[in-house]
């Protein structure tokens, strides 16, 4: 009961990664607001069954929530979502950052439509309903009421290392690993906590693209069922993860993996201005002092 007298609004909630999430936090004890807009796996149309669902689900088992199915990646949905656990719960303590979905195209097939579509679902979405909640957060510790908030935001592999055929989705998933960087630095002094994962697992978005990795097991431990990245979500959204902000964690089956981010590497200097013509020479003694880098998904 890790998260017991927490209020957590867990975006795209209604199946997948966000399902799971919601689950965990309320058997965690959380009061949980689930909201999902209920579209296909490429965006497209939309039902309010997914999240009322998850919500019923948790009612079922004994839990509190409620639904909400405003679009997160619009500013009236991202403040509706918000203004539902205030006015559902009263408060308001970890917001999870997880809705979005995908339309892969190799780069030179990618539509306008479909860059748009996807950036906006993942990186307008976190940064609509992660400023609502902040300015909620923010006049709470100004009135004296410092909060212990929590943000778990959700990246993924192909925004820290690439994804061949996923231009927009790595892109807005890159932007949201330092968008995360940002608010942990900017919302610490109002009491919040801001992290990020970066999940492997079995959802709409991943079963179709990574067939054979994503199979379920006939028997034994399912490493990527969605579930067992929830209990590191959980962690960051409760109380004890106080302290540990600006990180992103991979989490994959049973594994959690840091992940370290951009460091400054080797380097060459000179008490002048270099010529081009240097530059060269500069760039291959720098190379072959660094690791080579981490390949992109799918290369």
């Amino acid at each position: 009961m890790i998260c017991e007298g927490r209020v957590v609004l867990v975006t795209g909630a209604g199946r997948g990664l966000g399902r799971a999430h919601a689950l965990e936090f309320a058997r965690q004890g959380a009061r949980v607001v689930v909201n999902d807009l209920g579209v296909g796996p490429d965006g497209t149309g939309g039902a309010d069954g997914p999240a009322r669902e998850t919500a019923a689900e948790i009612r079922a088992r004994g839990g509190e929530a409620v639904a909400c199915t405003g679009d997160i990646a619009s500013a009236d949905g991202a403040r509706g979502a918000v203004r539902t656990a205030l006015e559902a719960y009263g408060r308001l303590d970890t917001l999870v950052n997880n809705a979005g979905f995908v339309r892969d195209r190799m780069l030179v097939n990618l539509t306008e439509d479909d860059w748009d579509a996807v950036v906006r679902a993942h990186l307008r979405g976190h940064f609509l309903a992660l400023r609502e909640a902040a300015a909620h957060w923010r006049a709470e510790a100004k009135a004296g009421r410092r909060p212990r908030a929590r943000v778990v935001n959700t990246s993924s592999g192909a925004g820290l290392l690439g994804g061949v055929g996923q231009a927009n989705y790595a892109a807005a998933k890159a932007g949201v690993a330092a968008l995360t960087l940002v608010a942990a630095a900017e919302l610490g002094r109002y009491g919040v906590v801001v992290n990020a994962v970066a999940p492997a697992a079995r959802t709409r978005m991943t079963e179709g693209v990574f067939a054979d990795r994503m199979a379920a097991p006939e028997a034994g431990f399912d490493a990527m069922d969605p579930a067992n990245v929830s209990p590191v979500v959980v962690w960051l959204g409760s109380d004890g993860a106080e302290g540990v902000t600006g990180r992103v964690f991979e989490a994959e089956g049973g594994r959690i993996r840091l992940m370290d981010g951009y460091r400054p590497g080797p380097e060459a200097v000179r008490p002048e201005r270099w010529d081009p013509s240097d530059v060269g020479g500069a760039v291959a003694d720098l190379l072959a002092q660094a690791p080579p880098p981490e390949p992109v998904y799918g290369a």
